[in-house]
């Protein structure tokens, strides 16, 4: 039986990049971070893997993102596919004042698919919405939702 999320996953390129994007850009925290040998890797059914991870989140909250780097096997191509194609994945924040964090975000060069939509939701209140990419294209969503 489910009982709640754990994390959500990306295979990186570059895992330092990636840390300080997601730290100094974003704002989350190195909740944990390690390396994964051959032995510890076994779960993955990638034989002989050699993996280098972390883990970011907000020291407050359950759900966690973890970022993987691959050392063994390397990493052999790009990967990344249409948001419409299946298996394609994103990750998604609950923000407070998307508007500012949007803006400040810009400055600090994230780059964005549009300015944040703003719509009515089914309970009466707002939400609005919009859709960015991490520095190796990974999707990236705010939500911020008003009563």
């Amino acid at each position: 039986m489910i009982v709640g999320f754990n994390h959500s996953g990306f295979v990186v390129k570059d895992i330092e990049k990636q840390i300080q994007f997601y730290v100094n850009v974003l704002g989350l925290q190195v909740i944990r971070r390690f390396s994964s040998g051959h032995e510890a890797s076994q779960h993955t059914g990638i034989s002989n893997a050699y993996r280098e991870l972390v883990f970011l989140g907000k020291s407050d909250e359950n759900h966690l993102l973890e970022l993987i780097q691959f050392i063994e096997p390397e990493i052999t191509n790009d990967g990344h596919i249409p948001n419409t194609y299946i298996g394609a994945a994103h990750i998604c924040f609950n923000v407070e004042n998307l508007r500012k964090m949007y803006e400040e975000l810009c400055l600090k060069g994230m780059v964005f698919l549009t300015e944040p939509i703003t719509r009515k939701d089914d309970q009466g209140g707002s939400i609005s919405i919009c859709y960015g990419h991490d520095p190796e294209g990974n999707w990236i969503e705010f939500i911020e939702k008003t009563s």
